[in-house]
């Protein structure tokens, strides 16, 4: 495979074979990963504009090496879902339950899109062809994309909320995207759907994943390390009052 070049669209790379952007408004992270003819897309944005933004990017960076052929959601908040039907025809993956959520919330996903933002007409076309994941990770699942590039999805929910799910890249560094269990540009967000008493163990559960030398990328922010999980896990432990 030729080396990517991520500075072309705008991502940060953080590995030859891995990248993300942080997408404008409400600095939602999405992820890139590449094996052999195949990728990996993490997070698909708040919109359709948003997610065929992401489709334009990301057959940009890959050319003819290989295609977005996998998604994977990480929860089911708009600012990371509602793109994903500018990616038809891949296989859409999340925690158990996840496709329940979207296929019977989505009015109150259109309602909290807007109520943060979106403008009403972006966020009704895009929960009307809202797509749910056809694939659904309970404890944890390992996909091949070819040229030896595997990636491992996990169910680590409930935490931040009930359907939580983080993508391991193995490699010479490994790098975790956290979704938001992990928020480095603010205060970790618990909304109605959160399960704050388990939140903390979802990050021991994280940093045994990803060990004490891995990237951690955060929902939102600045990737860190496995120092800064723990200070975010010993934050939430307080303000919860849990072990």
């Amino acid at each position: 495979m030729e080396r990517i070049d991520w500075n072309s669209t705008g991502w940060e790379e953080l590995a030859p074979y891995a990248g993300r952007v942080r997408l404008p408004g409400w600095d939602c992270t999405t992820g890139l990963v590449v094996g052999d003819g195949a990728a990996l897309l993490i997070d698909t944005g708040s919109s359709l504009r948003e997610g065929s933004r992401l489709r334009a990017d990301t057959r940009k960076l890959l050319g003819a090496h290989a295609r977005v052929t996998h998604v994977a959601l990480t929860h089911p908040h708009f600012d990371h879902v509602l793109g994903t039907a500018a990616f038809s025809g891949v296989g859409v993956y999340g925690a158990v339950g996840l496709d329940t959520v979207l296929a019977h919330g989505a009015d109150e996903l259109c309602a909290d899109a807007v109520r943060n933002g979106l403008p009403a007409r972006e966020a009704a076309s895009a929960t009307e062809i809202l797509v749910a994941p056809r694939h659904q990770v309970s404890g944890e699942l390992t996909l091949d994309l070819g040229g030896g590039r595997q990636v491992l999805l996990a169910n680590i929910g409930p935490a931040h909320s009930g359907h939580d799910l983080v993508v391991l890249v193995p490699g010479p560094r490994e790098i975790v995207f956290c979704g938001d269990l992990v928020e480095e540009s603010g205060e970790p967000q618990a909304g109605p759907d959160a399960a704050p008493h388990h939140w903390p163990a979802a990050l021991d559960r994280l940093l045994e994943l990803g060990g004490e030398d891995a990237l951690y990328v955060p929902g939102h922010g600045s990737a860190v390390n496995a120092a800064f999980v723990r200070e975010q896990r010993a934050t939430l432990a307080a303000r919860f009052g849990v072990s």
